[in-house]
């Protein structure tokens, strides 16, 4: 008789991230691009939670999708890692495969040399000394195994915040009242409920009359019962038969945690029971059945899912609490690390029983606020920082917090300020209130056009802020010095930055469209400078919705499959030398937001010229930033991210 040993191994890394979600995988990347070693947990087979292809919710954030965008006005969809993310999708995933974004996720962690992935492993306990997590137990069912996660710094962005309850993090749970926080649209009591849960179906139409004959258990509903939850065959862009009913929602009064299964049991009773009623009529019709009450005769059920949606658990307590004070009034925060701009978005705890309350009521916030990395610090762990719908918020501030676009950005700035206090060997808790620190962490951050509404590009290592810029042709208001404008964006339009905050102006080059391309832009010094590496940012249309969706009206509104028209596409860099233009870099077939280009040797020279030789549909050259550093690790960090 064989006996199987479960083993346990010792692995040591500067940053143990727990959760591979929205906000853990661009956290874990951020990490590992600027130097660190990171060790990301993932406890699923796939990375993406609720966006993954167990789940297949698709992403949203600030631009609140599509409802606070303008262009060349009010670009507020979210840059940096998750901009690449989707920027990915849109060309290499044209079908709309969930599985498809399992598998850019994880290219994306497999390129990074720094970080090690672990699927299908669980953070099951956490050891504590002097109030330090110094490690963490991480289990494998899989391969029977148990791991010891020696770390400096531990970010949980596992949603239920396993990680942090494991090491006695403090926590909220629930609805405050209005007392606790000063909040009018808080209770007038404290509960302990929350936002319920979803599952998510997919239906395909087909050439003939699809049958469907429910479960015995299916709950039943009467349209009575749905007036006010949109089933139609084409919904809005959030409810259709090809992308399911948000609204399947359920188990707020339970414990989302404990009740997971039961809360799991009954959503699919309250699927199949939705889908029941849309396929086969409402039974307090004299007509029922009727196939085609709502159009459905001829979808069936593709896909749906057994993995509940999790909106609401556990919000760890930070440095600072984020509230509805705060997200209504666009707060700024000298430590910010990320932006918001979604709605305060609630529902109702019963979720589908509560019949006659409408499924969500979102409160329009005025302007795009700040996210501090101060609500992304334990109050009581120095070194554990969290990011994703679990950061310090009250109920009202995490549900405008809490959508996945919300949660990378956020990841992205926790991911770059943990790799700064491993190099600099400080604790996440006194990073805060570290001016120089928050300054780099900002500088980087903006490098990464991870976009911050108030800071702007200082970063004296850039020897582009020195130079004088010509260029070929430019648009009134689109000329060549707004590549040095120190922001990549613009945010000035209706629902953008307030007013007090606001940098006008488009921020980018724009060449003259009756003089056509090629059209180039010059960067020249007065005395020769040394130019390791050139980094650009180009425009790829953030006033526009883009996120990978089921649902096919909410597709029909994004350019997907496709890069995006404004996007530069072939492109040259050349530098003088000795009287002469040597050729840097050249590209045919971008359609990213971001390009590094890393010169094979340093180049001294007074000029350097960026020739835009097409684009993937407009007619002129933008290009929103161009930076230019001595060598190819420019700043405090490390740049990974970089094409020779």
């Amino acid at each position: 008789m064989t006996t199987t040993v479960t083993t346990q191994s010792q692995l040591n890394c500067d940053v143990c991230v727990a959760g591979g979600g929205p906000a853990g995988v661009p956290a874990a990347i951020a990490a590992a691009r600027n130097g660190a070693k990171v060790i990301l947990c993932q406890d699923r087979p796939v990375l993406g939670g609720n966006a993954s292809s167990e789940i297949r919710m698709h992403i949203v954030g600030a631009d609140g999708s599509g409802k606070r965008g303008s262009a060349l006005a009010t670009e507020t969809r979210e840059g940096g890692i998750i901009e690449e993310i989707r920027l990915e999708n849109a060309v290499k995933n044209p079908q709309r495969s969930n599985s498809m974004m399992d598998l850019i996720l994880f290219d994306m962690c497999q390129r990074e040399p720094n970080l090690t992935l672990m699927l299908n492993t669980c953070v099951t306990a956490a050891q504590v000394e002097d109030g330090v997590i110094r490690s963490v137990t991480a289990e494998r069912q899989s391969t029977e195994d148990v791991f010891q996660i020696n770390a400096k710094i531990f970010i949980d962005c596992t949603g239920d915040g396993r990680l942090g309850v494991e090491a006695g993090a403090e926590f909220y749970e629930g609805r405050e009242s209005k007392a606790e926080f000063g909040e009018s649209m808080a209770q007038e009591s404290h509960d302990t409920k929350r936002l319920g849960s979803t599952l998510l179906f997919q239906a395909r139409k087909h050439d003939k009359p699809m049958p469907f004959t429910p479960p015995s258990w299916a709950k039943p509903f009467t349209e009575r019962e749905l007036h006010l939850r949109n089933h139609a065959a084409a919904g809005d862009t959030d409810c259709g038969f090809d992308y399911g009913y948000w609204w399947v929602e359920w188990g707020g009064c339970l414990d989302t945690i404990k009740d997971n299964e039961t809360i799991r049991d009954n959503l699919m009773a309250i699927m199949m029971g939705a889908w029941d009623h849309v396929k086969n009529g409402d039974p307090t019709d004299p007509n029922y059945p009727n196939p085609d009450s709502h159009g459905a005769s001829h979808w069936a059920l593709d896909w749906f899912g057994f993995v509940p949606g999790k909106r609401e658990s556990r919000r760890f307590k930070g440095l600072h609490t984020i509230t509805e004070l705060d997200v209504m009034a666009g707060s700024s925060f000298p430590d910010s690390i990320a932006y918001g701009g979604w709605p305060i978005d609630t529902h109702p705890p019963e979720g589908i029983d509560a019949i006659d309350e409408r499924p969500a009521v979102q409160h329009e916030v005025p302007y795009l606020f700040d996210i501090p990395l101060s609500a992304c610090v334990s109050r009581n762990i120095p070194n554990l920082m969290f990011a994703g719908r679990n950061i310090s918020a009250t109920h009202l501030g995490f549900a405008a917090t809490r959508v996945m676009a919300t949660c990378a950005v956020m990841g992205q700035g926790v991911g770059v300020a943990a790799a700064y206090a491993t190099q600099k060997d400080l604790q996440p808790v006194d990073l805060p209130k570290n001016t120089a620190a928050m300054r780099a962490i900002q500088q980087e951050l903006l490098r990464e056009d991870a976009y911050l509404i108030d800071p702007q590009n200082e970063d004296p290592r850039d020897l582009a802020r020195a130079a004088k810029v010509s260029a070929s042709s430019e648009q009134s208001g689109g000329e060549a010095a707004n590549v040095l404008s120190g922001q990549t964006r613009a945010t000035h339009g209706p629902k953008g930055v307030a007013p007090q905050r606001m940098k006008s102006g488009i921020h980018r080059w724009m060449s003259d469209p009756a003089q056509g391309l090629p059209a180039s832009l010059e960067l020249s010094w007065d005395q020769p400078v040394k130019v390791g590496e050139v980094q650009l940012i180009f425009d790829t249309g953030l006033h526009r919705v883009l996120t990978l969706s089921m649902s096919g009206g909410y597709t029909n509104i994004m350019q997907w499959g496709q890069p995006q028209e404004e996007t530069v596409a072939a492109y040259k860099i050349e530098v003088e030398r000795d009287g002469s233009w040597q050729t840097l870099a050249e590209v045919k077939d971008n359609y990213l937001r971001r390009r590094c280009h890393a010169a094979d040797e340093a180049a001294l020279t007074s000029r350097l010229r960026l020739t835009v030789l097409g684009t993937h549909g407009l007619d002129h050259a933008r290009v929103c930033e161009i930076r230019v550093y001595p060598e190819a690790t420019p700043g405090f960090l490390q740049d990974t991210n970089s094409d020779a």
